[in-house]
C-alpha cells in the first residue's frame, strides 16, 4: 500500500508543478491532498479494523 501511496504522491507532485502558475490551483491541490489522506485512513481502518477490535477484546478478556 505505501508503492500506492508513492506513486500518487508523485502524481501530485507533478500535477503541481504544472499548476504552479495558476493561483486558485493551490486550493485544488490542498482538496486532492486532503481526499488522497482520508481515502487512505478510510483503507486503512477498513483493512485492520477487524485484527484491531480483535486484539482488543482479546486482551480486555484477559484482564480481571
Amino acid at each position: 500500500m505505501s508503492t500506492l501511496m508513492i506513486h500518487t504522491l508523485a502524481f501530485i507532485a507533478g500535477v503541481k508543478d504544472r499548476l504552479s502558475s495558476e493561483k486558485g490551483a493551490t486550493a485544488v491541490e490542498y482538496g486532492l491532498l486532503v481526499a488522497l489522506i482520508a481515502a487512505v485512513i478510510v483503507g486503512i481502518v477498513a483493512t485492520l479494523g477487524g485484527q484491531i477490535n480483535t486484539a482488543f477484546t482479546t486482551i480486555s478478556n484477559k484482564l480481571p
